[in-house]
C-alpha cells in the first residue's frame, strides 16, 4: 500500500511547493508569538532606552496595542522571506544531496545553501520588511514626520505613491547582506545540530528539534545583528530640513557608526535581539516539525 502510494506524492505541484508553504506558515506562526519582542527591539535600536524602559514608556503612552503595531507587515513579511528562504533551502540542499550521492552535506556546503537561500528571501520580502520597520518606528518620530502607515498594504501603497516603485527596496544592500549572514547560522547550524543530536548522542525526536532550534537560534543571533543594526538605521532615516539624508548608504552607515561608537555600537539592544531572534528560530523550527508531522499522518 505504502509503496503505490509513492508515485501519487512525488509529482504533481504539491511536491514542489510544500517547503514554501510549510516555511510560510511555521514563520507567521512564530511571528504571531514574538510581535511584541520585536516591537521592543526595534525602539531600542532607535535609541529610546533600556527594555524595561521602552516597554514602560510604550504601556503608559500607547497602550497594550502598540506591541502589536506592524503586525501585519510582520507577518507579509514572513509570507514572503521565510516562504522563500525555508523553500529554496529545501530545493537546494536537496539538490546538492543529490549531487553528493545521498550523502550527508559538509558544513561548509550547508552554510552556502543558507547564503544563497537567505539572498533569495530578502530580495522578495524586502518590501515587507521595510513597511514592518517603518510601521514600528512611527510613533518615535516627531508629529509632523509620522507617515501614519494605517497597515502593511496602506504603507506598501503610499511608498510607491509618495517614493515610487523602487522605493519598496531601500535598505535592500544591507537586509540582504543580514539575511544571508542570519540565514548561514540559522540554516546549517540546524541542519548541522540534527545531525550530531540525533546521529551521535542518540536524542529523540522532540529533544533533538529543541535542542537544533536553540543552537540555530544562537547562531543567527550572533552572525545577523551589527547587519539588522545597520539595516534598521537605514530604512528609518529621514531627511533633515535641507534635504539631506544622515547616511549615504550602509558602507557610510557602517563607517559612521564606527567613528561614533566603535563596534559594540553594532550590538545596541543584543539581549533583547538575542530573546527576540532565538525564541522565533526555535519557534519556527518546531512549527515547522509539527507542520509536516501533520501533513505526515494525513498522507500529504
Amino acid at each position: 500500500m505504502g509503496d503505490e502510494k509513492k508515485p501519487k506524492s512525488a509529482t504533481g505541484v504539491w511536491p514542489t511547493v510544500k517547503p514554501f508553504v510549510n516555511g510560510g506558515a511555521s514563520g507567521m506562526l512564530a511571528t504571531s508569538v514574538i510581535q511584541p519582542i520585536d516591537m521592543v527591539k526595534v525602539r531600542i535600536q532607535l535609541g529610546q532606552g533600556s527594555a524595561a524602559q521602552v516597554t514602560k514608556n510604550m504601556l503608559k503612552e500607547e497602550g497594550l496595542g502598540a506591541f502589536y503595531k506592524g503586525l501585519s507587515a510582520g507577518l507579509l513579511r514572513q509570507a514572503t522571506y521565510t516562504t522563500a528562504r525555508l523553500g529554496s533551502f529545501k530545493i537546494l540542499t536537496a539538490k546538492a544531496v543529490e549531487a553528493n550521492d545521498g550523502k550527508p552535506l559538509p558544513l561548509y556546503q550547508k552554510a552556502l545553501c543558507g547564503l544563497t537561500a537567505g539572498a533569495i528571501g530578502a530580495c522578495v520580502g524586502n518590501p515587507a520588511d521595510l513597511a514592518l520597520i517603518r510601521m514600528q518606528a512611527d510613533a518615535t518620530l516627531p508629529a509632523a514626520q509620522r507617515r501614519h502607515y494605517k497597515n502593511a498594504f496602506h504603507a506598501l501603497y503610499r511608498i510607491v505613491a509618495d517614493e515610487g516603485v523602487l522605493a519598496l527596496w531601500k535598505g535592500a544592500g544591507p537586509t540582504v547582506v543580514r539575511a544571508m549572514a542570519l540565514n548561514m547560522g540559522m540554516l546549517a547550524s540546524y541542519d548541522q545540530s540534527v545531525e550530531f543530536f540525533r546521529d551521535s548522542l542518540g536524542f529523540g525526536e522532540a529533544a533533538t528539534v529543541l535542542g537544533a532550534s536553540t543552537v540555530s537560534g544562537f547562531f543567527a543571533s550572533a552572525c545577523s545583528l551589527p547587519f539588522d543594526y545597520v539595516k534598521t538605521q537605514i530604512q528609518k532615516m529621514q531627511p533633515d530640513a535641507e534635504g539631506k539624508f544622515p547616511y549615504t548608504g550602509s558602507f557610510d552607515c557602517t563607517l559612521k557608526t564606527l567613528n561614533s561608537g566603535g563596534p559594540l555600537k553594532f550590538y545596541t539592544g543584543f539581549p533583547v535581539y538575542c530573546v527576540r531572534i532565538a525564541p522565533h528560530v526555535m519557534l519556527t523550527w518546531i512549527f515547522l516539525n509539527q507542520i509536516q508531522k501533520l501533513e505526515k499522518n494525513s498522507g500529504l
